[in-house]
């Protein structure tokens, strides 16, 4: 096989490079940092991307601009065998596998966003921190970059694990009752969790003051034991 002219290759580069970054230039970063006291393996969707992060360690994630119903969120206690891609998680495992097709197994603790078009028509992205699938880690969504966001973004920082009450208890976790139901709360339970993180969505209607916006094209941390 014939190989290319070296004017040919160097412009055949250059276009990668131009359209890598242009793709770049149109996505949101999603800084994923771990502050627990212990390994979290975040995951995301829907790139279906996976990772591990030690304590003190971060992850940025590119996620394209307009992307709707994109969740991040944290398994704890994974034992990943045959190269890391194989294994089982304690809360959030989703099939034993390191990159994801579907939120992790209940209970755990979830990011939510809707993004709006980072350049053209422009809009806002829309945000929250869900506890409708029950809680198994601390989080905050913190928006980056300087931009002007009306409210920030939300927190729960709170261990929800070590307070759980007994008939909500689970493995490593503090599951909702309301999980699946759309017409359920707010109950005593859901109401337990409002106590310790109110900027958090507790049950599918949940609208107290639980969607936070920033203007479209906004970078993120997704902090873990913030």
């Amino acid at each position: 096989m014939a190989s290319l002219p070296n004017s040919s290759v160097l412009l055949l580069v250059l276009v990668v490079v131009l359209a890598t970054a242009a793709a770049t230039a149109d996505a949101v970063t999603f800084t994923i940092i771990n502050k627990c006291g212990y390994t979290v393996w975040p995951a995301a969707l829907p790139s279906g991307d996976g990772n591990q992060l030690d304590p003190g360690q971060s992850w940025a994630l590119y996620v394209p601009a307009g992307t709707k119903g994109a969740r991040v969120w944290g398994r704890t206690g994974c034992g990943f065998i045959s190269g890391g891609n194989l294994g089982q998680c304690q809360t959030g495992d989703c099939g034993g596998t390191l990159r994801c097709a579907a939120v992790g197994a209940p209970p755990v603790t979830v990011a939510e966003f809707s993004l709006g078009q980072a350049s053209g028509s422009g809009g806002e992205d829309y945000f929250d921190i869900s506890l409708v699938d029950g809680f198994n880690a601390p989080m905050a969504i913190v928006p980056a970059g300087g931009r002007r966001c009306p409210r920030g973004g939300p927190r729960c920082a709170a261990e929800i694990t070590l307070q759980c009450p007994g008939e909500l208890r689970a493995k490593a976790g503090c599951s909702n009752p309301c999980r699946g139901n759309s017409t359920c709360g707010p109950t005593k339970d859901t109401e337990f969790f409002k106590k310790l993180c109110p900027e958090t969505i507790t049950y599918a209607r949940d609208d107290r003051g639980t969607t936070f916006t920033c203007p479209a094209g906004t970078d993120y941390q997704i902090v873990f034991c913030p």
